[in-house]
């Protein structure tokens, strides 16, 4: 029987080896990803669309800085090579992941890869 931190280290193995197929099946099939900086992604399907354009926007890769574990809960702690900084929550049933949320800054993330930056929409509430 796979711990969550054993699910976790092949998650980020195949995550680092842009393998969305190897990504996926790791996961429920309703598996819920939830990077806070984007909504939230519901479903195998819909979490193989997300990686499918999230590594073709940039090469990702998780360096790990510590891997913890509580119960159906497993924290990484993450840098990458350019300074980005990150954590992430894994809640694994059955050795499958059921829910995954993501902590990181989108904007030092695009700023970092030479991506477009949103333009925020102004809100009618706003005060001039």
């Amino acid at each position: 029987m796979l711990r969550p931190k054993e699910v976790v280290s092949k998650w980020i193995d195949a995550f680092n080896a842009g393998d969305v197929d190897a990504i996926t099946n790791l996961n429920q099939d309703n598996a819920i990803n939830h990077q806070v900086a984007n909504d939230s992604v519901v479903g195998n399907d819909a979490n193989r669309e997300m990686f499918i354009n999230e590594f073709k926007t940039a090469k990702m890769v998780c360096i790990v800085e510590n891997i913890f574990e509580d119960g159906q809960w497993s924290i990484l702690e993450w840098k990458d090579p350019l300074g980005l900084r990150g954590c992430g929550f894994f809640q694994i049933v059955n050795e499958k992941i059921l829910f995954q949320r993501g902590y990181w800054d989108k904007l030092s993330f695009l700023k970092q890869y030479n991506l477009p930056v949103p333009v925020l929409k102004e809100s009618k509430n706003a005060v001039d």
